[in-house]
């Protein structure tokens, strides 16, 4: 029966080592810069957009090959008769062993060919639609980046506000342990028990509400990085780069913008694209050519008669005049769009660097003040002079009010010139040095 307890007791203590092996392998330690790294090589999505780059690639190829040549066999008749044969006599002598005795029948071998170069223009224009690919990838790139590294610092600010609130409900911990020993001795009244329970209540209350949040950016994040779903990512937050608006000229960044963005590229190559469409509309207008062989087999005057024959469309009706219409207003139309698109980048630049600089100089105001880093010491100072009955219980919750709020708008602040940096980043297109 011991032994038997024993053994239950070994295999519990096992099954829990594993567990809490399970779970410290689960839990992954990176740094913004890896998180980054991991996204460019495991994202569906990048992966799933690239594969269109290799699909025009396959465009290019298909728009290269020739057409196929074309044989057909007409007039076979499949069966004689004895008239047919004249009797009994054999007429129409087979071509080899027994093949086709008393067999009539026509071939013809054809091969098109097109002229105008219209072969040459339609590879013009799967180039181009292969670099309006590469250019949607990059742009997708952009976008997907931008996403992770807003994720990435949202997950920075609620780890970080975490620790606000656990360091808030420690200290109230430690304070309800002693006020609980009092009132148990009849030297303090129930009523200010009741108010530090009340708010460790309300902190563990927004410390639930937090890891709500850190929740949903782990699946965000987990989900962008195509990372498994048991696995918890934890940032590692080294020196943050904060660069100094006043250090980059507005003109310079929007002319960046201009030749980095893979949207404006993208409008541009459209119009490009349109061009080579026209050209290659009108060479539509030149009708191609076949050129063919035939033989027939007793069909006609010579028993075994050989022709060539050519044959080509008269564009008499249809010269293609609707799609090359339709290829001047693409033309005009794109050229509007890529005007437009352009002009929407420039205002996107300027707001975004507006916006960064308000985040930073309201971030430099609060990281500037020597009071931001004596709060945690002021924090057990205060708790320290409510034990010793220094302060009352109101000065002491309103300092903890205080304290939460104002850890909260630094932090907040934090969050945001970072996000707002990643904001000018994403609408220059390009790393900003």
């Amino acid at each position: 029966m011991m032994t038997r307890r024993y053994l239950l007791f070994f295999t519990t203590i096992l099954l829990l080592s594993k567990v809490y092996a399970q779970r410290q392998q689960n839990v992954l330690e990176l740094t913004p810069e890896q998180i980054e790294a991991i996204f460019i090589k495991q994202n569906l999505d990048l992966i799933a957009e690239k594969m269109n780059v290799s699909i025009a690639d396959a465009a290019i190829a298909q728009a290269r090959l020739w057409e196929n040549p074309s044989l057909q066999i007409d007039g076979v008749n499949l069966w004689s008769t004895n008239a047919q044969r004249g009797g009994e006599r054999e007429v129409i002598p087979p071509l080899f062993g027994s093949f086709a005795r008393n067999t009539q029948f026509s071939a013809e071998l054809s091969q098109l060919v097109s002229l105008s170069g219209k072969r040459s223009k339609l590879i013009g224009m799967e180039k181009v639609s292969k670099e309006i690919a590469m250019a949607q990838f990059e742009d997708v790139l952009r976008g997907l980046k931008a996403e992770l590294r807003k994720s990435v610092c949202e997950m920075i600010y609620l780890s970080s506000y975490r620790k606000v609130l656990e360091t808030q409900s420690q200290s109230l911990s430690l304070l309800i342990d002693t006020y609980t020993k009092q009132v148990a001795q009849g030297n303090l009244a129930k009523n200010e028990l009741l108010r530090l329970q009340a708010a460790l209540f309300e902190v563990e209350n927004e410390l639930n509400e937090i890891q709500s949040a850190l929740n949903g950016q782990q699946k965000n994040i987990k989900a962008l990085l195509n990372a498994e779903p048991f696995v918890v990512i934890e940032i590692l937050d080294g020196a943050r780069r904060i660069p100094n608006p006043e250090h980059y000229v507005l003109a310079d960044l929007t002319t960046s913008a201009m030749n980095a963005r893979p949207d404006v590229t993208k409008s541009k190559l459209q119009t490009e694209y349109y061009g080579k469409s026209l050209k290659y509309e009108n060479s539509q207008r030149v009708p191609d050519v076949t050129f063919g062989v035939n033989y027939d087999r007793r069909g006609g005057v010579w028993h075994d008669f050989v022709g060539f024959s050519m044959g080509m469309d008269i564009p008499l009706f249809n010269r293609n005049q609707g799609n090359i219409k339709a290829a001047k207003l693409s033309i005009s139309q794109s050229s509007y769009q890529a005007q437009k698109q352009q002009n929407l980048v420039q205002q996107e630049v300027v707001e975004a660097y507006h916006n960064y600089a308000i985040a930073y100089g309201f971030y430099k105001k609060i990281d500037n003040n020597p009071l931001i880093g004596e709060l945690d010491s002021m924090l057990e100072v205060y708790a320290h002079n409510l034990i010793d009955k220094n302060i009352s219980m109101l000065e002491y919750i309103d300092f903890m009010d205080t304290y939460k709020s104002t850890k909260q708008t630094w932090l907040t602040a934090q969050k945001n010139v970072s996000v707002q940096f990643e904001e000018l980043q994403y609408t220059v297109g390009t790393k900003i040095k």
